[in-house]
């Protein structure tokens, strides 16, 4: 019989045949049929312990069985560049552009030049983005460990091929579909693929689907499918795709644009009807202010600068670590009234350090010892409690393990079973104290000593029974107490201290002691942690849950699922709800809540299910995050108000025009000159700018609010100067002189626009806004720049009539800015 190596998860029996014990085709086959929702368990495969030898690993990549399958990040060059070029407006404003060319001075034909610039600079800050995106993702990559030759490595996800054995331990996804070959205890949760709340134990032979990942135990599985065939291939690639959607600003935008269009076509066909055909004009002239009465109708610049403001923020945030899996999420994080915290890994560092032991009953020091030694061996993967004790006490091989209870969030409990040698046997259990011991146990109340101190307590106790017997932990003996130290997150308590000023109710979750976890946010300054209340007592009717979620702070023995529920509740009552976390019982709270936030260091499954994942495994980056999606968010509703404005009066305008049947006051260049020194410039800058306003709902009703008022008051102050200026003027030169006067009108009110816009002022603000009206002021008094922007103030009562009713309407846009503001608050 062959030898074969001896492995951790137990050795496999090679088939009767005599075959090698290596998948066959149709083995592979058969797991290639596997429906990833309803699996049908397949007959255990005779697997080789080993794995795939180099010279089977070399010809799988010939044939071309390798999970190839590329995960993106962002979008590729090619699609930003569609994205950018290929719009509904650059359609439209490339046809008149084309148009001007051909029946205009090239003065006229400025905005074309300016939405080429814009949609250059779209793509530039995108392709950086992408860049930021592509680098962080790399850093982020889960890297499987597969066994091969005997050896087991990590390797990329991509490198995996057909028929590869990858091993599972708590906290990994399986990123390929397989069949089990090894199993110790295996617990896989398949929620997240078929809805299934209750971990699923596996044994050889079970199909095991991507995408789903283990929860306790460990094992390994053979690859049955790989590349786009795997179930996972399709969920990675959407989950981490560079995306605009699902965001309330985009969604809005996209709503405002869509009325924009029922607007804006009617109108410009009316205006193109008004000036070609009822007034007896040139045709040139004609079709150069039918242009420039339909150009600014298009608010183009602001789909492009909601871009360029998310792509900006993706490249800074990537300059901190921090990968956003999903562009929505910075702008959700922004949203954000509760924070739920996972205390360990975002409060404390992952690391603890066993403080004492203290013997129950009588126990023997150095018997217990030896106890917590074999306890630490008997785990491949300990978490973080168990290393500690691992640390402790590093000789931990006396004992024979014979079987092992891995630990598990649902039962807050661990254990293994050993033979002492002279035929002594035993079985241990370590866990939580409240839960392996009886409410009126004396223990507790040293226990509870402990927990107000912030240190974190586990119990030893021998188990009178077989480990996967039922209810394994009545009857348990104490015999020790584990007491562990946590090591807090140096900037935790400034982070928490942020929350608290910006109004976001911290809610620490965790699955520790309520009262040792309360200690620990008492030290870290959390407001409210002396609420404290164990989830075990927390009521199950949702209602009642949410209420109790808002009256306390710090929730202890909080089960997996709990915290899913934990986190509808909240949502429940209106809140938006971010969840971080790092470990595995985390993953289906953090899937269900607004936004979720991984630590880089996390498990697999945390960080495949975020949309924000911390690679620096700091909490003080979570700030950084708020921050930018505040500046988003308040800044584009800032220059979306500007951009209304301008599509607003440019409508009204343009109906007024048709209605009283008179020339269009204004060429393409006018127009462009006022949009340009009014909201272009102004916005990139504004649109950039520091922001800490939090974030406030229905985007379409703040913005629209504003910018049809504004609009109104400034079409009608320019067409009134329009009227008054074509009665006052008359002779060659009056469609000139008329245009002059409306558009200082439009300038002066618009910049009052600017001016409300920018406050609160600040030196740069203040300094922007001056610039703007400087730069007016010289191509007002260059010759030159009056004769290429026909602009030439003809008289002094005109132009003087022109400031003042500016002024009127300036005084008119404060009054209804005040007013809207208290009639139609959001």
């Amino acid at each position: 019989m062959t030898q074969r190596a001896s492995h951790p998860f137990g050795e496999q029996t090679p088939e009767a045949d005599g075959s090698t014990g290596r998948p066959s085709s149709a083995m592979i086959d058969a797991g290639a049929e596997l429906d990833p929702v309803h699996p049908v368990k397949l007959p255990a495969p005779a697997v080789d312990p080993r794995g795939l030898t180099a010279a089977e690993v070399a010809e799988r990549i010939a044939r071309g069985e390798v999970n190839d399958v590329p995960v993106r990040s962002s979008r590729s060059v090619r699609e930003i560049v569609r994205a950018n070029v290929f719009t509904r407006f650059n359609l439209i404003i490339g046809v008149l552009w084309l148009i001007m060319l051909f029946v205009a001075p090239i003065q006229d034909s400025l905005f074309g030049f300016v939405i080429i610039a814009n949609t250059g600079i779209g793509i530039v800050q995108e392709w950086r983005a992408k860049k930021t995106l592509d680098s962080l993702a790399v850093i982020g990559e889960a890297k499987p460990t597969v066994r091969r030759d005997g050896v087991a490595a990590e390797i990329s996800t991509s490198e995996i091929v057909l028929g590869d054995l990858v091993e599972l331990g708590p906290g990994d996804k399986a990123v390929v579909d397989g069949t089990v070959a090894e199993a110790d205890s295996l617990e896989i949760d398949e929620s997240l693929l078929t809805g299934e709340a209750d971990p699923v134990l596996k044994r050889p032979g079970d199909p095991v689907m991507s995408g789903s990942f283990v929860v306790a135990g460990g094992g390994a599985f053979t690859a049955t499918k790989v590349g786009r065939e795997a179930y996972a291939a399709q969920l990675a690639e959407e989950a981490s795709r560079f995306t605009l959607v699902q965001s309330e600003l985009r969604t809005g935008i996209s709503t405002i644009l869509k009325y924009v269009t029922w607007m804006m076509v009617p109108t410009a066909i009316g205006l193109v009807i008004s000036q070609l055909v009822v007034n007896d004009n040139d045709l040139k002239g004609s079709i150069a202010r039918t242009v420039g009465g339909i150009v600014p109708m298009i608010p183009e610049g602001l789909v492009l600068l909601t871009s360029v403001a998310f792509a900006i923020g993706v490249v800074r945030l990537g300059r901190k670590q921090c990968l956003v899996q999903e562009l929505p999420a910075i702008e959700g994080l922004a949203r954000v009234d509760v924070v739920c915290l996972d205390k360990t890994g975002t409060l404390t560092e992952g690391g603890m350090d066993v403080t004492e032991v203290r013997t129950l009953g009588g126990a023997d020091d150095a018997y217990i010892g030896d106890v917590l030694g074999a306890l630490g061996s008997s785990d491949p993967r300990p978490n973080a409690s168990l290393q500690a004790i691992v640390d402790a006490y590093p000789d931990g091989e006396k004992w024979l393990c014979t079987q092992t209870l891995p630990f598990s969030s649902a039962r807050k409990y661990s254990g293994a079973a050993f033979d002492e040698g002279g035929g002594r046997e035993s079985s241990w259990l370590l866990g939580a104290p409240d839960v392996l011991l009886p409410e009126q146990d004396p223990a507790l109340t040293e226990i509870e000593q402990l927990n107000e101190q912030g240190l974190r307590v586990l119990l030893l106790a021998r188990a009178q029974g077989a480990l996967d017997g039922p209810d394994i932990a009545a009857g348990a003996v104490p015999s020790a107490l584990v007491v562990l130290e946590q090591r807090l997150r140096p900037d935790a308590a400034a982070t928490l201290a942020y929350f608290d000023d910006q109004r976001v109710a911290t809610k620490v979750i965790s699955g520790d002691n309520a009262v040792s976890v309360g200690a620990v946010a008492g030290k870290l300054g959390l407001p409210g942690a002396e609420h404290t209340l164990d989830a075990r007592r927390l009521p199950t009717d949702p209602d009642e849950m949410a209420t109790a979620m808002e009256e306390n702070a710090v929730f202890g023995r909080v089960t997996p699922q709990q915290k899913r529920d934990m986190v509808a509740a909240l949502q429940s009552r209106g809140h938006t709800v971010a969840m971080t976390g790092d470990g595995v019982n985390d993953v289906l709270a953090l899937k269900d809540a607004d936004i979720g936030v991984s630590m880089g260091s996390g498990s697999e499954a945390t960080r495949a299910v975020a949309q924000i994942v911390l690679l620096n495994n700091s909490f003080a980056t979570l700030p950084s995050v708020v921050a930018e999606g505040r500046r988003v968010i308040g800044n584009i509703t800032r220059v979306a108000t500007l951009f209304l404005t301008k599509t607003v009066y440019s409508v009204l305008l343009a109906v007024l025009v048709v209605c009283t049947q008179v020339d269009y006051p204004f060429l393409p260049r006018h127009l462009t000159l006022l949009s340009t020194l009014t909201i272009g410039v102004p916005a990139f800058f504004l649109a950039l700018a520091p922001n800490k306003e939090r974030a406030h709902p229905h985007f379409v009703r703040r913005v629209m609010r504003y910018a049809i008022p504004s609009g109104v008051i400034a079409a009608v102050a320019t067409f009134a100067t329009y009227l008054i200026a074509r009665n006052h003027y008359s002779g060659p030169g009056a469609l000139e002189a008329e245009t002059s006067a409306a558009t200082l009108t439009l300038f002066l009110v618009s910049m009052w626009v600017l001016a409300i816009i920018a406050r609160p002022y600040t030196w740069w603000r203040i300094a922007l806004v001056a610039a703007m009206g400087l730069a007016f002021l010289i191509v007002l008094v260059v010759p030159w720049l009056q004769e290429f922007f026909a602009l030439k103030l003809v008289g002094t009562t005109m132009p003087w009539a022109a400031v003042g009713i500016a002024v009127v309407a300036s005084a008119g846009l404060e009054y209804a800015w005040r007013l809207v503001g208290r009639r139609f608050p959001v």
